[in-house]
């Protein structure tokens, strides 16, 4: 099946919804002389509203958090601990702020070693999957086996946060 770029109403619903879908997807980049770089989501974690602690709108609405307030399918890069891009993507309703991290490709094994690859930094904040020409997720029919785990490295949200299975893992092959 040729890949088939996700649309708006992909992304138009609950994180916890969207989050075990994009497991399995293709995440495509375009360089800039036209080599298409392509990887398959391997694993994604939800982070759901200004209630979850582990969630950057967790503080309120920030110049940083602004974009998770915007419309489903709105790419938010972020650098965190001073030297990694880390990409997630908004879902659900404007104004109900909620994304899901891509943590994983079946090649890169983390989120920054999977932006490192695609080339992806802070110039693709706040662009879209939906229309952005050189960023993309796509279809192409694979269903993999799916297992839940707790998400990784949000201690600071407490127990209950912590311990909330919102990570999704491409199980297939394991």
């Amino acid at each position: 099946m040729t890949p088939i770029r996700l649309t708006e109403s992909f992304y138009h619903r609950d994180c916890l919804e969207v989050a075990p879908d994009l497991v399995g997807k293709l995440l495509l980049r375009k360089l800039p002389d036209g080599t298409i770089l392509q990887e398959r989501i391997a694993e994604t974690e939800a982070y759901r509203g200004q209630e979850d602690l582990a969630c950057h709108a967790s503080k309120g609405r920030t110049p940083r958090t602004e974009l998770l307030y915007r419309e489903s399918g709105v790419i938010y890069v972020y650098h965190c601990y001073g030297m990694h891009w880390l990409m997630n993507v908004i879902t659900g309703e404007p104004e109900q702020p909620q994304g899901v991290l891509i943590r994983a490709g079946a090649v890169h094994n983390g989120p920054a070693k999977l932006t490192k690859y695609l080339q992806v930094d802070k110039h693709f904040n706040g662009d879209s999957f939906i229309t952005c020409p050189e960023l993309w997720i796509a279809e192409d029919g694979y269903c993999p086996e799916l297992r839940t785990d707790v998400r990784v490295g949000i201690d600071y949200a407490g127990e209950y946060w912590k311990s909330r299975p919102w990570r999704w893992i491409d199980n297939t092959n394991a």
